[in-house]
Order: structure tokens, then sequence, then C-alpha cells
């Protein structure tokens, strides 16, 4: 069964004078607006998500979420998550594109934890990732378990 997720995407301007403002707001139902631009490099408003901010951000909590829920499947205990993530923006045989994500949690497990079996289920998140599995760049997984 195929699951929906509209929103819509608002922008006004005026394009003619190649100066036009990159800021628009997504609204869907029941959640706050969020507020868009493009990325500073590209004449955007920097305090607001651009769409390699939001790619990044759609697979590092993607993956978070299946990894958590792989780890409650198998009875591990993890009490705290913290991905140091990052988005890379290349151009590659005259194509811009996102060429990675690099996903660097500090993963905290309680004391006795298999570290073998926390690395393994992060690993196997990846096969599960619903973001992992719509993009074509590469996601880099490095990571860290910390007992605690």
């Amino acid at each position: 069964m195929a699951h929906h997720y509209p929103l819509q995407l608002h922008w006004t301007g005026n394009t003619l004078d190649g100066t036009y403002n990159r800021n628009a707001t997504v609204t869907t139902a029941g959640k706050q607006p969020l507020a868009v631009s493009s990325a500073p490099e590209y004449v955007g408003d920097a305090t607001r998500w651009n769409p390699e901010d939001l790619l990044g951000t759609a697979l590092a909590t993607c993956h978070m979420l299946t990894f958590l829920a792989l780890c409650a499947k198998a009875k591990v205990e993890v009490v705290g998550y913290e991905d140091h993530a990052e988005a890379i923006l290349d151009t590659v045989d005259k194509v811009t594109r996102v060429t990675q994500v690099h996903l660097r949690p500090v993963i905290r497990v309680t004391r006795g934890t298999s570290m073998a079996k926390v690395v393994e289920l992060f690993e196997k998140a990846h096969k599960y990732c619903f973001v992992a599995n719509s993009v074509t760049c590469e996601a880099v997984l490095a990571p860290r378990v910390v007992e605690v």
C-alpha cells in the first residue's frame, strides 16, 4: 500500500532582474511551516533550510529511525543517538549533485551491550532505510558506539 505525503511550496517574487528572492515556505496539514531557500553559495538565505540540508536530514533521520526499530526488535538497548551528518554537493562529469551523505553518529548503549551487534544493526539499517533506497548518492557510514 502506498503512503502519500502532500506538501505545498509557496514562493512569490519576480525573476526578471536576475536577483530574485530564493526564499519560500513549505507547508503541510498539521505541521509548522518550514522556511526554505537555496544554499548561500547559490544566493540563498543561510538562516533557512536548503534542499541539500533537507536531503541530508532526510537520510540521517530515516537511517536513525530504521536503526532504532531494528535495535528494539533485537532487544539491543540504545539510550542515545547524536548524528553529525553531512551532505556533500559536488560536480562530477559536468553534473552537480549530492554525491555522498556522511552519517557519523555517536550511539550510546548500556554497559555490556555487544558493540559488534550495534554496528551490525547500524549497517543493516541502510538496507531498509526508505530514503537510502530512494537516492543515488553514497551513504558513508561511520558510527561510534559508546557505553554509558
